[in-house]
């Protein structure tokens, strides 16, 4: 009853303080129909503002993305700021926003956007407002091109369509992490009532202190992302042909820059989703990551045209999937690790071409997050450059490579398994504009030598050891079930005691970044940061298998993955993807066994 109560006041007070007419309509039916239900969804609890800012379903209340979430999100960002950023009504802020919509709530990435806008200039902070939708990688760019205190993006990402997100960046150009997520979601809980001109739009038109970076960094993002062009002239001649999918998100004409700023033909764009569409007609998920099933409109343009190469971005264009026509006629679609291995290759011997004395190898980094393939750890211990992960996220990446670029260090490159691509630090996040260029770029060199992308991948093992890797997940809405499921593993044979087997393969060491513990250190303290927050564990198999699970920190999802590496010059990949696949089927049925009727499988 007490839950109810407070569900029925929160509303109460939300309608005082909504001017949407919209969700107010919501709002007044669900209070008059007395609908406990709907009210306890809407209004039980409020969005968690974490490391990755917010997610969720627009509509609605305060567990959903709407104008007053907004306002009261981004109140308690900019008192935030005002309190850790001397300088941040000198300096400012921008803004970005993709084409997402929600015409039933009145919610829309646009509207999002200059609410927030309205908010800091209502403070007399500047605002760096893009006039219209640009790919998630301008707003870390622009906050480090021009030095600005921190950047939003409104963006849901490869989400389903009903929702929208509030991405922040610090003054550092990369997410925030810790202790900034704290303080912001204080902040916010403290500034909950909206001030009088936080919903007045008009601030976003005709203010002082709003300024429109959208042409300035159109032209320079594309020219600095040039220096990682260095085969022009072959651009100019290849005879190979792209075909690029935006995925009905914004994506196509950023990417057609990135083609003009490397010399290249336009690639060919999918014509039923090169468009913004919010309602993402044509794809179940729009998320590229899903394979085949959403690339399905541009494999059939890429036989129409004889293109080889399929270049495909998320709805905000920050991530990119790749697949190329093998010779047997079927397309391979690239794992985000093996596209990972691929550009971390190509990168690393373009820096070689133009550093031939290698005498600044000491100074060259990459990175990778805990959860993708240790690829480029091989690579670097065999060509002498440093190799560290992360944990999960660009978050990590992004402020490690800002930390090492501070030490007059150079991060070359740095991946995660989930299509994620940082191959420039003029973005100090993940970025499909300039992984689909320099892509492109990778793949015209290697048809000089006749060689495809799948050929060149074979050779980086064969060189550098064979690394194959499965990943997977399962549905759980129920947190209880999640923290139930890690918590047997947690005490498998007894109280702290982590499972020793996993079928026929024998556990060697284990690292919970939950709760701070690693069987390998000689204290038994992981050295990566734990958090109490999100469940991950870690274990390492005698067979130099790796597997992974952990919580996702957008979606309801526990995810695994796997990898088995081999020694170089051990090239007999099938009996390592069939050791990997029984190792993958131990990890579903001694780990995920006795939580299995509560968990929603992985949907083809």
């Amino acid at each position: 009853m007490a839950a109810a109560e407070q569900a029925q006041r929160a509303a109460a007070e939300w309608l005082r303080w909504d001017k949407n007419s919209k969700t107010i309509e919501i709002v007044k039916q669900m209070v008059t129909k007395g609908n406990t239900e709907e009210l306890q969804r809407c209004f039980g609890s409020r969005m968690e503002f974490g490391t990755a800012g917010l997610r969720a379903a627009m509509g609605a209340g305060t567990s959903q993305m709407n104008d007053l979430t907004i306002i009261q999100t981004t109140q308690g960002f900019c008192r935030y700021l005002e309190k850790t950023c001397s300088d941040l009504k000198k300096k400012g802020v921008v803004i970005g926003f993709d084409a997402r919509s929600h015409p039933s709530s009145g919610g829309s990435s646009k509207r999002f956007a200059r609410l927030a806008a309205a908010t800091f200039i209502s403070q007399g902070v500047p605002v760096y407002l893009f006039s219209s939708i640009v790919p998630t990688p301008f707003v870390p760019y622009t906050v480090i091109h021009l030095k600005l205190s921190a950047g939003i993006m409104v963006t849901a990402s490869h989400n389903p369509k009903q929702d929208n997100g509030y991405k922040v960046y610090w003054g550092n150009g990369a997410q925030i992490i810790s202790p900034h997520d704290k303080g912001i979601a204080q902040a916010i809980e403290e500034n909950l009532e909206p001030w009088p001109q936080a919903w007045e739009e008009s601030l976003t038109e005709k203010s002082p202190f709003l300024h429109d970076p959208y042409q300035s960094i159109n032209k320079d993002y594309f020219k600095d992302i040039q220096r990682h062009c260095f085969y022009r002239n072959l651009n100019k001649e290849t005879q190979l042909k792209f075909v690029h999918t935006s995925v009905h998100g914004v994506g196509h004409e950023f990417v057609q820059s990135a083609f003009k700023a490397f010399d290249f033909s336009p690639p060919f764009a999918v014509p039923e989703q090169k468009d913004p569409d919010p309602e993402f007609p044509t794809v179940k998920y729009p998320n590229p990551e899903e394979g085949k099933g959403v690339l399905t409109l541009s494999f059939a343009l890429a036989e129409k045209v004889g293109a080889r190469i399929v270049l495909a971005n998320d709805p905000d264009a920050d991530r990119l999937a790749v697949a190329e026509k093998q010779e047997s006629g079927e397309w391979k679609v690239f794992s985000g690790n093996e596209l990972g291995a691929l550009l971390g290759w190509w990168i690393f011997t373009c820096w070689k071409k133009q550093h031939p004395d290698l005498g600044a190898i000491k100074d060259i980094y990459m990175l990778s997050s805990t959860v993708s393939s240790k690829i480029l750890r091989a690579i670097a211990l065999k060509e002498g450059f440093h190799f560290e992960e992360t944990l999960t996220g660009f978050k990590w990446m992004g402020n490690r490579a800002k930390q090492l670029e501070d030490q007059g260090k150079t991060v070359l490159f740095a991946f995660e398994e989930a299509i994620g691509y940082m191959c420039s630090p003029v973005v100090l996040d993940k970025d499909g504009v300039s992984a689909a260029a320099i892509t492109a770029e990778m793949s015209a060199f290697l048809a000089t030598k006749n060689l495809s992308l799948s050929q060149q991948l074979n050779a980086i093992y064969k060189e550098y050891g064979c690394h194959v890797t499965k990943a997977s997940y399962f549905i759980c809405y129920d947190q209880k079930t999640i923290q139930g499921l890690f918590e047997k593993l947690r005490n498998y044979d007894g109280k702290d005691t982590y499972p020793k087997t996993c079928g026929k393969f024998s556990v060697s060491g284990v690292r919970d970044l939950t709760t701070g513990y690693d069987s390998d250190q000689p204290d038994k303290k992981a050295v990566l940061p734990s958090s109490k927050s999100s469940q991950m564990i870690t274990f390492t198999f005698s067979n130099r298998g790796v597997a992974t699970m952990r919580t996702s920190g957008t979606e309801p999802k526990i995810k695994y993955y796997a990898e088995l590496c081999a020694p170089p010059g051990n090239s007999n990949i099938e009996k390592l993807k069939a050791e990997l696949d029984e190792l993958a089927s131990a990890i579903e049925k001694y780990f995920f066994e006795p939580e299995k009727n509560k968990l929603q499988v992985k949907p083809e």
